[in-house]
């Protein structure tokens, strides 16, 4: 596939593209929680707890903006907002869910184990 333009910004393959879309640390943990259900704000910053208040509304943007999500104002006092996941965005769901296998695949190819007490993966 020849090279592309995209927003000023050029793509050399269209896994370079997606990955630019859907791809980083926190993009695909918010559409994987998204996937079942609407979520507000605080849910959200609640169930993925090393994000910054900066960084999910930084990524909850460009997910909307680019049509993976989508927001819902509602007029009332103190505001409220929720999210839910779009079209686009279960089909995306889809490769998260394909990724995730893949790396807990490689996870117990390399050893590494879940933290019981912390969450956190250990190499044995």
């Amino acid at each position: 596939m020849p090279d592309f333009f995209y927003n000023n910004k050029l793509y050399y393959n269209p896994v370079e593209f997606a990955m630019d879309r859907i791809g980083g640390t926190w993009k695909m943990p918010i559409l994987w929680r998204l996937k079942d259900k609407v979520m507000r704000y605080g849910e959200l910053k609640k169930d993925i707890p090393h994000i910054t208040h900066k960084m999910l509304t930084s990524q909850l943007r460009e997910l909307e903006e680019e049509g993976f999500i989508k927001r819902k104002v509602y007029a009332v006092v103190p505001p409220k907002v929720e999210y839910s996941i779009t079209t686009r965005g279960k089909r995306a769901v889809m490769i998260v869910d394909i990724i995730r296998n893949y790396g807990l695949e490689l996870m117990k190819e390399f050893g590494v184990e879940e933290n019981k007490n912390t969450g956190t993966k250990n190499r044995k």
